[in-house]
């Protein structure tokens, strides 16, 4: 196998393995709270506290790395999400299992900021947008694959289980990549104040603005999707695994879709699914009646949810390159960034809505932040091709 695809094989498991470990947790919510004896919007909160840990933390991390050599810095760091991943496994408490979840979200954003940069280089200019999608496909097949299977080792094992097979996932990443990481990607070594100066750029600021909708959106709903099929639907666990499964799949038929986007427009080519998306929520509650009509909108709500990645991803690349060259290592982490951002909006909006409103109503809480992404990627779209918007 040539080593280019063996390094893009590589890097798409990197981002399997920290969407596992980051997805999981909404597949074995029950069975947490039933062991802490703490209530679901309780542990709702841990999604949250990781997601706003993750924004805060990777812009400061990578920032700050870049003084020293990237394969050095992305080896230590999954060292480190190795032993939070670990901690997790371990939890026996509440309080145990938040401070684990912050030790892996403060490095899990600067990971694959660092992995997209390092594809950046090592890719063509012609396949860079596939595999930035591939990427990206790596958390969506960690949906297909990883939180079914971690949902179902945790009904029949423990839910510790299922975070011991994320830990074992990780010893082999460290190991692939001690070995074929390239050593030699140029920096550009700059201060965390002159890498900020990218946020002086409109088109980056409704960038990822959109992002944070978006993922508000998702998050809105997804975070109880659990209960949502299994009590609103009446789905039974059979039943649940699969349709996890089947959310995965069009996750990742969203990511390869939007890959073909960026490819042939980029950000100019997304107002219209998000239209769509937006339609996709408010459908919601009134399909729950006909339960397999709601898995469908749900199905295509996740092809729309992921199919924004490469196309931002590579819009803040190429104008960091254009614009901002000591910007690039944090123009690469910012759809992570601001997606967790989004991620921590989204599940304390969720909280918030199951325990004032009710189950039900998530689709039309989460509308609301699709009628903002829309008007945002109208605004990305529009101000896409400006030099140095300020």
């Amino acid at each position: 196998m040539p080593k280019e695809r063996l390094r893009a094989i590589i890097f798409v498991l990197v981002a399997f393995m920290l969407g596992c470990n980051e997805y999981v947790i909404v597949g074995v919510l029950p069975d947490v709270a039933h062991e802490f004896h703490v209530s679901l919007s309780s542990l709702g909160y841990v999604v949250t506290i990781f997601a706003l840990v993750y924004a805060v933390a990777t812009p400061v991390i990578t920032a700050v790395a870049g003084r020293w050599p990237r394969h050095r810095v992305l080896l230590t760091l999954i060292g480190v999400f190795l032993v939070g991943n670990t901690w997790t496994a371990l939890a026996h408490s509440y309080w145990s299992l938040v401070l684990s979840r912050v030790l892996t979200a403060t490095v899990a954003g600067a990971i694959i900021s660092l992995v997209l940069v390092i594809a950046a280089f090592v890719a063509s200019p012609k396949k860079r947008a596939s595999l930035v999608s591939w990427i990206f496909a790596g958390f969506s097949i960690a949906s297909v694959i990883g939180v079914p299977i971690g949902t179902l080792v945790s009904q029949h094992l423990t839910w510790h289980d299922s975070f011991w097979m994320i830990t074992w996932l990780t010893v082999l990443v460290l190991a692939l990549l001690a070995w074929v990481v390239p050593h030699d990607t140029p920096q550009v070594k700059s201060h965390l104040k002159d890498q900020l100066t990218l946020f002086g750029d409109r088109r980056v600021l409704v960038g990822v603005s959109f992002i944070v909708a978006v993922c508000a959106a998702d998050y809105t709903f997804y975070t109880y999707i659990r209960p949502l099929l299994t009590t609103v639907l009446g789905f039974n666990d059979t039943w649940l695994n699969w349709l996890l499964l089947m959310m995965g799949v069009f996750f990742i038929i969203g990511n390869k879709f939007g890959g073909f986007l960026a490819d042939r427009g980029g950000v100019k080519r997304l107002p219209g699914m998000y239209v769509l998306m937006t339609v996709m929520l408010l459908l919601l509650a009134p399909s729950f009646r006909w339960p397999f009509v709601t898995v469908g909108l749900i199905a295509l709500v996740c092809v729309t949810l992921a199919g924004y990645g490469a196309s931002t991803q590579l819009m803040f690349l190429n104008i960091a390159e254009e614009d901002y060259p000591q910007s690039l290592d944090l123009a690469s982490s910012l759809n992570s960034i601001f997606a967790n951002i989004g991620i921590s909006l989204g599940s304390l909006t969720a909280a918030e809505t199951v325990h004032y409103l009710g189950l039900t109503k998530v689709g039309y809480v989460a509308a609301i932040y699709g009628v903002l992404a829309t008007l945002l990627v109208v605004l990305a779209a529009k101000w896409r091709d400006a030099k140095r918007v300020r």
